[in-house]
């Protein structure tokens, strides 16, 4: 049943759009302005990724198949293939309403109306897919039924949406998040770059054994074995006070390790510093950003460089100024200016300035606003897919857990499960736990 799985992790990044357009229709009614560039690229992610994509995907595996297989199915989906038809209609509806308010020929008011008809519209449409669609669905279909539907979701070689389509999606959503505003986004002027490719899963990087820390009597860690294969993702995941943040301060060099060996890169570095460990190429993007307030956005990124030499640094926040253009825009004012999402931005960049073999990224979506929450596993896929070698602690355990190649499950300083992505979302105790299902 992957294919529910697809389903519902697109239906989220439509409701988070749907929150955010909401929000913004509020700030219209409050006197707010309307930035075209931002409804534009909300309007064309739904015209290419909900009518092009998603739509057509259901009506033609899976909403097929369950007609044949359920005489009760035929009323809903009749109602649901009439709102995949119509959509295109809405949205031009809106793209209409957005150039009167923009040029003045109607008020903000009856634009943030329409906005809100067209949500509402878009959530009742996923409640009813979620809440009456999948459950008879998994009910009728068969093994052979599921094996035919999930192979065609699953197609990444497919052009309509296959993994080049994916990754346009997601540079479609990174516009979005890059151009909403400051209150629900990173509001930028202009929108960034999520660059593609794609890099092999190679040999072991980091070997983790026995590790243990403390803090003063109380044992923190408990004997942690892990490792990590270059260009892999690996989720670490568990409740508040789990060993999490810990694990990774350790990895840094930033909490002492008090028993267990850890080999990085073929060589032992149990023992060295926290700076020599970053020298090495173990750069950390810290639970609470820990940006430095005082200093200028371009003086954080440049501290990040500190071990690089002076020629890349230069070119380095080039790279980090394509992907979030709102730190360009800001990158003389005082960091601690920032909202929360632009400083999870910089902690991110400023992590990537060190040129990490290995990136450790703890909490990223800690405190964000719906919207953001979504780019920031958008940025750490786009990261794993440049070959990139990320260690990722979440709380938000179906979210890291379905953009890992592997995971593992702390508990109080222990892990006590392991296996990939996948695995842990499917298995019954770490979804009663952490994803609550």
């Amino acid at each position: 049943m992957e294919t529910l799985r697809i389903i519902t992790e697109e239906h989220q990044n439509l409701w988070r759009i749907a929150i955010t357009v909401d929000l913004v229709a509020d700030e219209l009614e409050a006197g707010g302005k309307v930035d075209p560039a931002f409804f534009n690229s909300v309007f064309d992610y739904i015209e290419q990724f909900v009518d092009r994509v998603h739509h057509p995907k259901e009506d033609d595996f899976l909403f097929r198949v369950l007609r044949q297989r359920s005489a009760a199915a035929a009323e809903i989906l009749d109602r649901l293939q009439a709102e995949h038809r119509s959509g295109p209609g809405h949205l031009e509806a809106l793209r209409q309403a957005l150039a009167a308010s923009a040029t003045g020929a109607s008020g903000n008011r009856d634009f943030a109306a329409a906005l809100r008809a067209y949500t509402q519209g878009l959530k009742a449409h996923i409640r009813c897919e979620e809440k009456d669609v999948m459950p008879l669905a998994r009910q009728v279909l068969s093994a052979d039924d599921w094996a035919g539907i999930d192979r065609a979701f699953l197609d990444n070689d497919d052009p309509v949406f296959g993994g080049r389509a994916k990754a346009e999606f997601r540079e479609l959503f990174h516009r979005i998040a890059a151009l909403a505003p400051e209150s629900v986004g990173l509001g930028a002027h202009s929108a960034g770059e999520l660059r593609p490719g794609s890099q092999p899963v190679g040999e072991v990087l980091l070997k983790v054994a026995g590790m243990e820390s403390c803090y003063g009597r109380i044992k923190a860690l408990k004997g942690i074995d892990l490792e990590v294969r270059r260009g892999e993702t690996v989720a670490l995941v568990g409740s508040n006070g789990a060993g999490k943040t810990t694990f990774l301060r350790t990895l840094s060099g930033v909490q002492p390790m008090s028993a267990g060996s850890l080999h990085f890169a073929g060589e032992d570095i149990s023992r060295l510093r926290s700076d020599m460990r970053m020298r090495r190429g173990i750069c950390q993007s810290p639970e609470g950003r820990q940006v430095f307030g005082p200093l200028s956005i371009e003086d954080n990124l440049r501290l990040g460089a500190y071990t690089q030499p002076k020629g890349h640094v230069e070119e380095d926040m080039e790279k980090i100024f394509a992907m979030f253009p709102i730190l360009k825009e800001k990158r003389r004012l005082p960091a601690g200016t920032l909202s929360g999402g632009q400083q999870q931005m910089l902690a991110i960049g400023r992590a990537l300035m060190g040129r990490p073999k290995l990136l450790l990224l703890d909490e990223p979506s800690m405190g964000l606003a719906p919207l953001l929450v979504q780019e920031v596993f958008n940025v750490v896929r786009a990261l794993k897919e440049q070959g990139m070698t990320i260690i990722l602690a979440e709380q938000n355990a179906f979210a890291a857990l379905a953009i890992a190649d592997r995971g593992y499950v702390l508990e109080t300083g222990s892990v006590t499960l392991s296996g990939s992505g996948q695995e842990l979302i499917s298995n019954e105790q770490v979804r009663a736990a952490y994803l609550g299902m």
